[in-house]
């Protein structure tokens, strides 16, 4: 049985989209059979790995019952990676899906036949905690939290911990956190070194212990539609995010 992770955290701009599409393709080069699903309206992740943000049908379409998960899956970029891309009437579906019963637990529905058929599924989460987002952990066994090495980005942590606790008690007792990922780190500014060194203190058994530099390399990939691993594999992002998928399968 595979196991589904949910990369989430309701900041924007903290790395989630290049974590889950870097992960994902690390891990499915690795030999693991991989599925990212793209969670966000704004399909970063679909247009990452290639495949155009009006090719359908996409997760719009399974979350509303028009097609299985498993006739939304395509081929990308990166060949042995397998995508549900995001669909362009993904952005309608804060507002539809509230209005459905159990809207909760579609996207687990949908996506638990899928369980036999891929070691992991990753889901790329909207930088929000609306129902996507809250459909998304409702499906996961554990969520992999980017946080950028800022001061906002920390403030914010207990709050999401806060969601995540609510979300494991009221729709998802298995949820739990994979770890927190430090991203877009300057290790040469003092932020950079005080806001890493409050984490660790804080979250001792919950940090990754790579960390994902800033670097241009990771920036430049999704206009290429490639990971940043196949874009430039020996940048110093790309080493960080093949460093960060052996922790990941390491943690099971």
């Amino acid at each position: 049985m595979g196991t589904i992770y949910a990369v989430a955290n309701q900041k924007g701009g903290v790395g989630k989209t290049t974590t889950a599409v870097n992960v994902a393709a690390c891990i499915a080069e690795a030999g693991y059979t991989t599925l990212l699903i793209d969670g966000d309206p704004q399909a970063n992740a679909t247009v990452g790995v290639g495949i155009s943000r009006t090719h359908g049908p996409g997760l719009y379409e399974v979350l509303t019952g028009e097609v299985a998960a498993g006739e939304a899956v395509r081929t990308c970029s990166v060949q042995e990676l397998r995508v549900i891309p995001a669909g362009a009437g993904l952005a309608g579906a804060n507002v539809e899906l509230p209005r459905l019963e159990g809207f909760e637990y579609r996207l687990r529905d949908c996506v638990e036949p899928l369980r036999g058929s891929y070691e992991y599924i990753i889901i790329d989460c909207p930088p929000s905690l609306g129902p996507l987002t809250v459909c998304a952990l409702a499906a996961a066994d554990r969520v992999i939290v980017p946080v950028q090495t800022e001061y906002f980005a920390l403030e914010g942590l207990a709050g999401l911990l806060e969601t995540l606790a609510l979300v494991q008690r009221e729709l998802n007792p298995r949820l739990t956190v994979a770890g927190m990922l430090l991203t877009m780190h300057d290790g040469r500014t003092r932020l950079g070194q005080d806001v890493e060194r409050e984490v660790r203190a804080h979250f001792p058994e919950l940090v990754f212990d790579t960390v994902i530099p800033r670097n241009v390399r990771v920036g430049e990939a999704p206009s290429y539609g490639l990971p940043v691993t196949h874009h430039d594999p020996h940048s110093a992002g790309a080493e960080a995010y093949f460093e960060l998928a052996k922790e990941v399968a390491a943690r099971g």
